[in-house]
């Protein structure tokens, strides 16, 4: 721990001085600071109107201690029930010290993906984490041809989870960049090793440029993949398959604005615009399916509706942009809370994840 603490306050100073003038996030991988104080941040952000802060899920300030993990600083927070009495939660690119640190040029030690487990409880009083996967689904880092490996979204089915991955060929500007596929994987451990299911891939063609980033729902049966193309600012659409063939990429059926067709992912129509990462759930209290995404302008948005499909509703706006200019990717906490609703949100300027609560 006194060598890490070590390595910490040498790479501090560096990231002062480097992460001053840079641009895009991700596009240099040193474009991030999870020090608090020197990140200019100290403690949960402060907001104006009914949507707030409540704790701090990652980094050095989180009761969780996650840099213990080595997790200093994370983003997405993706969460799910596993059908075995527990919740995952995936992160996706995650900043430590140390080895191996294979992105050329980086002062972190780069993962593309790490899981922490908890149990299912009151939000209100934060998220409590029990034990940790530490990079499971591992990428070469090679600008050019796979520069990170990302999930975007996680599903039990009959106690086997399944993840939603993209492959990142390049980042590029700000809310953009490029993959070379979507594809799952798949754990029967309780999230502890996974195995790339290579029949799932979907290159960024033929209709599956549609679905290079996912979120999912379960319901009526079925499995619901929600798909986007790869960057933020773009159309949403969804397809859906049974339970018992979420793996199977051929028996999905593609919403084409009027009704369910199978096989083809080119005839799947838009359902909502102008979105980023996705988080779709049932919610009991407003009897209707609620998502959450950030806009073109970089506000935390909701829509409602009254099936999967839609139609979804104009966007409600929780977390204006001028309020939180660095957030993105709210991710909705898996099980009812009531009134309230509860999401995980992504503060680039702190590189790390805190929870949020808002009132429906």
């Amino acid at each position: 721990m006194t060598r890490r603490l070590s390595a910490l306050a040498g790479v501090s100073a560096a990231v002062v001085f480097l992460a001053a003038g840079l641009g895009a996030a991700h596009a240099n991988p040193n474009d991030i600071n999870p020090i608090p104080v020197l990140n200019g941040t100290m403690g949960l952000p402060q907001l104006r109107g009914a949507t707030q802060a409540i704790y701090q899920a990652t980094g050095m300030n989180s009761p969780n201690r996650t840099d213990q993990s080595n997790v200093i600083g994370t983003d997405l927070g993706i969460m799910w029930d596993d059908g075995r009495g527990q919740m995952l939660t995936v992160y996706g690119d995650t900043a430590g010290l140390g080895v191996p640190n294979l992105l050329a040029g980086s002062l972190w030690a780069w993962r593309s993906n790490v899981i922490f487990r908890s149990a299912p409880g009151d939000p209100g009083a934060g998220i409590h984490y029990s034990s940790f996967v530490d990079n499971p689904l591992p990428s070469p880092k090679i600008p050019g041809i796979e520069v990170s490996f990302i999930p975007t979204a996680g599903v039990s089915v009959n106690g086997v989870q399944y993840l939603s991955l993209m492959s990142v060929h390049e980042w590029q500007a700000d809310g953009h960049w490029t993959t070379n596929f979507a594809t799952l994987a798949v754990s029967g451990d309780d999230g502890q090793t996974w195995a790339q299911l290579p029949t799932t891939r979907r290159a960024n063609e033929d209709g599956f440029e549609k679905f290079q980033q996912n979120a999912f729902l379960k319901a009526g049966g079925y499995v619901y993949r929600y798909g986007t193309p790869a960057g933020r600012g773009n159309p949403g659409f969804v397809s859906r398959a049974k339970e018992a063939d979420v793996a199977n990429i051929d028996a999905y059926e593609y919403w084409d604005g009027k009704d369910w067709k199978p096989g083809d992912a080119k005839v799947a129509a838009p359902v909502v615009g102008d979105v980023a990462e996705l988080s779709v759930q049932w919610n009991d209290y407003l009897h209707q399916y609620v998502m959450m995404t950030t806009d073109g302008s970089n506000s935390v948005v909701l829509r409602t509706a009254p099936n999967p499909e839609g139609p979804w509703s104009e966007p409600r706006q929780l977390i204006d942009s001028r309020d939180l200019p660095t957030q993105y990717a709210p991710m909705i906490y898996p099980y009812q809370t009531g009134r309230d609703l509860y999401f995980l949100l992504t503060i680039h300027n702190q590189y790390n994840v805190v929870l949020m609560r808002t009132p429906l």
